[in-house]
């Protein structure tokens, strides 16, 4: 595999001679410390539209480029910002730019390493969007660039941003609820059916399919709903997404995951679940459960059916666990808490009664949000910090610095990982696998009555079972599992390789 160095990249993207002579420290302006900070949004037909808003409300902070495939949109966008802010199509020309100063990425999953490393290398802060990567590999080499760069990375798991929840985590972990017992994440996500369509499905022609493919395979898409063959749906497919686990998951494992204090990626995974209630063209589960097997156990759930099957045709009503639908709830000695928002945690004591509660929109009267350092963040929350920290040029400033982010999204990539690698089986040979996991048996009951309520016969509709996997923490490595190790990675389609050596 040929290697996309950053001396490759400054050469391909037809930097200045005088550009190739500046170290990344170099490329991180006077402005950066002064004066405004000068900021590209790539992609925002969806949750970039948000970043943009966020970014253009902030003070000192100017939205100067922006970057999409989609060429209705991208001129749409520009002329609604005005004649300051120059549109690219090609992320690569927009790299070219030493007046961009960082970089706010919300493009599909496929594209978010690599538009972090090439950033990286020409010297840009970067905020991504959650999961971090697509592969356990990416998120490694995202980590790598950020440090050899000396840049300020942000994922956007806007969760730890939150006040109330930094207070919550604080108050679990001071011991106040007693020893935690299970960290539980939901994602009750109502997922109605994308369709089928009969072969590959005709790009418009202002969409660059090209570049928006980038890393990923140039096949025709086999989608087309109602957001097109190209938009949205391309999270339930395995080339470009990651499923709702990969959708959702990372914001609440990222939450479970800080509340147990783990700072890497479990020694042990095990998924079940499928695409079931419906048959359609996308390949992702719509039904999922994955434990990780931390010294204290990590479950989470997708359920993308209603509450029952009455619900299918009105409403799609969602189920709740302990009044999550999308959230956590983190069971302890002494009670629970329930994590209904991205902003909020309420206490319960062991009869339900609540005790307390941690409200971050409440504890924003002004627009500062105020990092673990006490640093003074500009406005606007997860980006405000951001912001914050790529003045301070600290990392230790981040809520979210890219390990977070790359570990978080590792726990969903070796979850989807077991589920790939399973075989369909009978519930009870399902439910024998998982004695020696209790609570993991309990979860699977649950699932299999929420089927039920919906028409779906897991006896004749089985579910596939992933292959339990054990995974070295530090190495980043599965034990004993040749398989599974080679889909810690991709492969590449050139000149769009995330590199070995970045």
């Amino acid at each position: 595999m040929k290697h996309f160095t950053r001396r490759n990249f400054l050469k391909t993207a037809s930097v200045t001679a005088a550009a190739l002579s500046l170290d990344a420290l170099s490329w991180a302006r006077a402005a950066g410390a002064n004066g405004d900070i000068r900021v590209a949004q790539i992609g925002f037909r969806s949750q970039g539209g948000g970043h943009i808003n966020t970014l253009s409300k902030m003070k000192g902070v100017r939205v100067v480029a922006l970057c999409d495939v989609d060429r209705n949109v991208l001129n749409k966008k520009a002329q609604d910002l005005g004649s300051g802010v120059t549109a690219y199509t090609d992320i690569r020309k927009l790299l070219e730019n030493k007046d961009i100063d960082a970089v706010s990425i919300a493009t599909p999953n496929h594209w978010h390493a690599l538009a972090t490393v090439w950033a990286c290398q020409a010297g840009k802060d970067v905020y991504v969007e959650k999961p971090a990567s697509h592969n356990l590999f990416e998120g490694r080499k995202m980590v790598e660039a950020a440090r050899k760069y000396k840049r300020i990375v942000q994922v956007g798991t806007q969760c730890r941003s939150s006040v109330g929840l930094q207070e919550a985590v604080q108050y679990v972990q001071s011991g106040k609820l007693g020893k935690i017992i299970m960290a539980r994440g939901f994602c009750y996500k109502g997922r109605k059916s994308i369709g089928l369509v009969d072969g590959p499905q005709q790009v418009p022609e202002h969409i660059d399919y090209e570049l928006w493919c980038g890393p990923a395979s140039n096949a025709a898409p086999r989608r087309n709903g109602s957001s097109g063959p190209v938009h949205y749906d391309w999270h339930w497919f395995w080339e470009y997404g990651n499923g709702d686990y990969g959708n959702q998951g990372p914001h609440q494992v990222d939450i479970a995951r800080w509340f147990l204090g783990e700072d890497a990626i479990a020694p042990f995974s095990m998924a079940i679940g499928g695409r079931v209630g419906y048959k359609d063209s996308a390949e992702t589960p719509n039904t999922l459960i994955v434990y990780h097997g931390y010294k204290i156990p990590m479950i989470f759930e997708v359920r993308g059916l209603p509450v029952n099957k009455a619900s299918q045709s009105d409403g799609w009503k969602m189920d709740n666990y302990r009044g999550a639908t999308i959230g956590n709830v983190i069971e302890c000695e002494g009670g629970h808490v329930l994590v209904p928002s991205y902003t909020e945690a309420i206490v319960y004591d062991k009869a339900g009664k609540e005790i307390t509660r941690f409200d971050g929109r409440k504890a924003k009267k002004t627009d500062a949000v105020a990092t673990p350092t006490g640093l003074a963040a500009e406005s606007g929350g997860h980006h405000g910090n951001w912001i914050a920290a790529i003045r301070s040029r600290k990392v230790k400033d981040l809520h979210a610095d890219v390990i977070e982010g790359h570990v978080s999204s590792g726990l969903v990539h070796t979850g989807n990982i077991s589920y790939l690698l399973g075989a369909t089986k009978a519930p009870g040979e399902i439910r024998e696998s998982l004695l020696k996991h209790p609570s993991f048996g309990e979860a699977f009951n649950r699932m299999a009555g929420h089927l039920d309520a919906n028409g779906v016969d897991i006896v004749k509709e089985q579910l596939q079972l992933g292959v339990p996997l054990e995974f070295h923490p530090r190495k980043e490595r599965f034990l004993d599992n040749d398989q599974a190790n080679a889909m810690l990675s991709r492969k590449y389609r050139a000149p769009f390789v995330v590199p070995e050596k970045v």
